[in-house]
């Protein structure tokens, strides 16, 4: 297999220019993400069809409590025995090892987050499929790159080929998913890298259009025009929104960090398992990414919403409908972070868009109903899912174009547009960072759009420690550090005691006065002229870091310490060197 591999490159080098061979893997890419997609739709239908079968409606909401914990059960199992890896938030992990990892993907994310995220939504996982399977395209695009051998830029612009041709699939919105890749996947990217990505794009949706036709994750014809005359009431869903997307972040955020203080793995799932059940149990919108229920709102059968429930089934009531939504609205974000956080597999995507959907119905059916409107309901369920969406993906231009896409025409551009900018504007006034990048940049993994510390980020500090320097011990007379002077190439000299702690330094200036007076270089010990270095590092630091305290303490070499041990020193000139080294690849690349 290695040589026929070989073989094919050794042609393609001699035959096919670079630019052109990206743009031919681009289109496989987006073949092969786009099967990927419709396989993990139909796995998923599959999996719900053979549940439902054969019991009767009135049992369904004691079935629904046991379904997600058998699903978040099967994942946790599947995910630790047979692919050995942590599931979290998939595109996370994505921008992760494109920003740490040189955009080195694991070979097993090709398919595991198909099979859990099968598992968890099949089973109604109160998550989407959408992130899985940009998991899975990334994946592909970057094993791709890998066996080709293409470098770090090339490998990264087909991960966003990858990531394109998933969300292109998924929708059948080769547009929006192309912007997708470039609004969240890739944060610098040049015409030579946005063609690739389109080229993916096309080539998934006309695998999706080809294998399911019309019968995507979610569609909707348009029925109502656009009214100009609503244009304040679009604002004021824009800034509702956004308050929403912060809310929705939050929530998340908070609940994610309670259930990982869990140590115990089996622990969460049964907890999350049973509180997502007990959740389903009072409100079923919840169960599953809920697309069924903003469709019935989209055909204004909302009074087929509470006809699930156990508890309100019988109650035919536009204000209690909406106080019941409003309640969706609140406990959707913590159903979804218990499904991820007890470990299950799916994204935020699809929460956010159902959360943005019941956003707008409410907003739009309360105008009309308390205030005497008659505000076309189905445009702002749809306007909403492009709200929330913006706010909590951080990504105004996918969140337009998808939902321009999905209802298969441009009517609604403007309060789209009005109402994706509003919402993200307001979003980021109160969170700076999207659910997928926040955790990655407060822990100094990701920098976007600051070139330095991108390169800086780069480095690994184990990889430029200084291990050469000559070490003594604080009882050691002026005489012995004579000696090492003598064979030493370094002029600072680390003291160091017997359990490798380090106790101070000497530079050779500090002794330059001494080390020539033969009287006192048998009796002064090295602990009475050593000095506190000004500063320490840890080799596990990130790199804007040690660079401020190398700015601070104008210090040009510093001490690296783990555990309390000494393990050598950094020094500003190699880390200047390295820097250029990375900066001068990148250009090239």
């Amino acid at each position: 297999m290695n040589n026929i591999l070989v073989k094919i490159l050794v042609w393609r080098l001699k035959h096919i220019r670079d630019k052109t061979f990206v743009l031919i893997l681009s289109g496989i890419i987006g073949v092969v993400a786009g099967f990927a997609a419709v396989t993990l739709k139909g796995s998923v239908h599959l999996i719900q069809r053979f549940l439902r079968k054969g019991f009767e409606i009135e049992y369904a909401n004691y079935l629904y409590v046991g379904y997600p914990l058998i699903g978040i059960f099967l994942t946790y199992l599947v995910a630790k025995y047979i692919f050995k890896e942590q599931l979290g938030h998939g595109i996370t992990s994505i921008l992760y090892a494109i920003s740490k990892k040189s955009s080195l993907v694991s070979r097993t994310k090709m398919v595991s987050r198909m099979f859990t995220s099968a598992l968890t939504v099949g089973f109604g996982g109160s998550v989407g499929l959408e992130a899985p399977i940009v998991v899975t395209g990334s994946a592909i695009g970057a094993n791709v790159g890998s066996w080709m051998h293409l470098n770090y830029k090339k490998r990264t612009i087909l991960i966003g080929c990858g990531a394109a041709g998933a969300i292109s699939a998924i929708f059948n919105s080769p547009v929006a998913g192309a912007i997708f890749a470039l609004e969240v996947i890739l944060s610098e990217v040049t015409l030579a890298g946005f063609i690739p990505v389109l080229i993916a794009s096309v080539s998934a949706s006309l695998v999706s259009l080809s294998l399911l036709g019309d019968d995507v994750l979610f569609s909707f014809k348009l029925k109502d025009s656009f009214s100009a005359s609503d244009t304040m009431f679009y604002v004021l869903l824009g800034i509702i929104s956004g308050l929403v997307s912060v809310y929705f972040t939050r929530v998340t955020y908070w609940v994610e960090g309670k259930i990982g203080l869990l140590k115990i793995g089996w622990k969460k799932v049964v907890l999350g398992g049973l509180a997502l059940g007990i959740i389903i149990f009072i409100f079923p919108p919840i169960y599953g990414e809920g697309y069924d229920t903003i469709k019935r709102l989209l055909a204004g059968n909302e009074s087929n919403v509470l006809n699930s429930s156990l508890f309100f089934h019988e109650i035919e009531n536009t204000t209690f409908l909406l106080i019941f939504l409003v309640s969706v609205i609140l406990i959707k974000p913590i159903a979804s972070a218990i499904t991820i956080g007890s470990g299950g597999s799916g994204g935020i995507f699809a929460p956010s868009l159902f959360i943005g959907g019941v956003v707008g119905f409410v907003f739009a059916t309360g105008i009309n109903l308390f205030l005497g409107y008659n505000i076309s309901v189905s445009n702002f369920t749809l306007v909403g899912m492009s709200g929330v969406m913006s706010g909590v993906l951080h990504a105004p231009l996918t969140a337009m174009f998808l939902i321009a896409e999905i209802t298969s025409g441009y009517e609604l551009f403007i309060p789209l547009m009005l109402v994706a900018a509003i919402a993200y504007t307001t979003t980021t006034f109160f969170e700076k960072h999207s659910l997928y990048t926040k955790h990655l940049i407060e822990r100094g993994d990701l920098i976007k759009y600051d070139k330095d510390r991108q390169v800086l980020s780069l480095i690994d500090i184990k990889k430029i420690i200084e291990k050469d320097l000559l070490t003594i011990q604080p009882e050691a007379t002026l005489e012995e550090l004579t000696e090492l002077v003598k064979i030493s190439k370094r002029n600072i000299f680390p003291v160091v005691n017997e359990d490798e702690e380090l106790k101070g330094i000497v530079t050779l200036d500090d002794i330059r006065d001494v080390m020539f007076d033969t009287e006192k270089r048998n009796i002064m010990l090295v602990k009475s002229i050593m000095r506190t270095p000004p500063a320490e590092v840890a080799p596990h630091e990130n790199m804007q870091s040690v660079m401020s305290k190398f700015e601070v303490t104008s210090a040009w070499n510093l001490p690296v310490i783990e555990n309390g041990k000494y393990i050598g020193f950094l020094s500003k000139s190699r880390i200047f060197n390295t820097y250029r080294t990375k900066l001068k690849r990148q250009n090239k690349e």
